[in-house]
């Protein structure tokens, strides 16, 4: 877990603000009333989680304009850091759901986030149950200009 947040923490970020905020959640009962807030909200059923055992949120302050970017730069740390090593990771937005509903307030403090920080992004962590086919790539999406 050190390596991967290490790894995050390196990651660079405008003006080398670092406006980030790292929580690991290990315990299964936080996750599972994370992902329980977040399925009703989006009317889905399911584990957003992928039954990984952890998961990092992520979460941003909110007075940077660059803040929910820098913060996808160092979760996509952890994903490369987390393959190197073995582990799988799925990088996750649906759990925003669960912040931006009713009880937004009551998970932002649930885990831990700074009061001048909203969530950004997770990833969940875990060792990969099977895998999966590489998603098509979709072409015309690349312009050059000289």
């Amino acid at each position: 877990m050190q390596a991967l947040l290490r790894a995050a923490m390196e990651s660079p970020s405008a003006r080398n603000a670092q406006p980030w905020y790292f929580t690991v959640v290990q315990g299964a009962a936080v996750l599972a009333e994370v992902n329980a807030e977040a399925i009703a909200i989006l009317s889905r059923e399911g584990d957003i989680f992928y039954a990984a055992p952890t998961a990092i949120f992520i979460s941003a302050d909110k007075s940077s304009d660059w803040g929910k970017l820098d913060s996808g730069i160092a979760v996509q740390n952890i994903a490369l850091a987390a393959q190197s090593m073995g582990l799988g990771s799925v990088i996750l937005g649906l759990p925003a759901a669960a912040f931006k509903g009713p009880r937004g307030e009551y998970f932002s403090g649930l885990l831990k986030f700074p009061a001048t920080h909203e969530f950004a992004i997770a990833i969940a962590i875990g060792y990969p149950g099977g895998t999966k086919e590489t998603h098509p790539v979709e072409d015309g999406q690349i312009s050059y200009v000289r």
